[in-house]
Order: structure tokens, then C-alpha cells, then sequence
């Protein structure tokens, strides 16, 4: 009995620990993956890099929008769309007949899919925030006259 209870201690620290430190290596993770996106040349393999790349700087985005940090959220979602162009223009260079050479264009028609939901959750997001401060300013405002 004292064996597991340790062992849960131990595995709860853990876990604690990683949790905190998870910020900073998903950062390290977005800079990690946009040097190997930078630096691929095989267009079918930067597509597919593009899924997790898009996903690390969509939780980016997120957690930027959740601290109320918009110019960050607008950076990030400039930077997916610049690595969505670059991975789409290496995949037109390399494989001009998407009918032949389906593989590429599938994995980035996901993605982009992916990125239209998140830049409209985004954005609904957004709105709401916008919508709530004016209500609760209005609100203010009618209580004062």
C-alpha cells in the first residue's frame, strides 16, 4: 500500500510539473516545427508538416486569444496563412497534376478546412468578447443617467 501511494505521488508531481512547464515547450514545439517547414523540400512531405505545424499554432492562437493577446492571434493566423501559400505553391512546382499526384493536395485540403473553422471560431470568438464589452458598457452607461 505505502509502494502505490508513492507511486501516485510520484506520477501526480509528475504530471503537475509537466503541466506547468507546457507552454514553453509547445513554443519551443511551433519554432521546432517551422524551421523543419522552412527547410523541407519535398512539397508532399511539407504538406503533410503543414497538419502539425497548423495545429501547434492554432493552440497558439487560442491560448493567445484566451489572454486576450489579439495581436498575437493575428500574427499567428498571418504565419498559417504564409505557410499555407508556401506549402501550396511547393505542391503546384513540384506535382502540377493534382489528379496524378493526389496525396499532397488531400493533406492540404484538410488542413485548410481546419484553418477556415479556426479563424471563424476565432472570429466568433472575438465578437462576443467585442459584443459583451459593449453590452456591459451601455449597461454602465444607462445606470449613470
Amino acid at each position: 500500500m505505502k509502494m502505490l501511494r508513492k507511486v501516485r505521488q510520484t506520477l501526480g508531481c509528475t504530471a503537475v510539473i509537466i503541466l506547468m512547464l507546457s507552454p514553453a515547450v509547445a513554443q519551443q514545439s511551433v519554432a521546432q516545427l517551422q524551421a523543419r517547414f522552412d527547410h523541407e523540400n519535398n512539397s508532399v512531405k511539407k504538406a503533410k508538416m503543414l497538419v502539425k505545424l497548423g495545429d501547434a499554432e492554432f493552440e497558439d492562437a487560442r491560448r493567445a486569444g484566451r489572454e486576450g493577446d489579439n495581436n498575437t492571434v493575428g500574427f499567428t493566423m498571418e504565419k498559417y496563412r504564409d505557410n499555407v501559400r508556401a506549402a501550396f505553391e511547393a505542391l503546384k512546382k513540384q506535382h502540377p497534376d493534382a489528379e496524378k499526384h493526389s496525396n499532397g493536395y488531400r493533406q492540404m485540403e484538410m488542413q485548410v478546412k481546419q484553418g477556415i473553422r479556426e479563424v471563424e471560431d476565432s472570429m466568433l470568438a472575438q465578437k462576443l468578447m467585442i459584443e459583451g464589452g459593449l453590452e456591459e458598457e451601455l449597461l454602465r452607461i444607462a445606470n449613470h443617467s
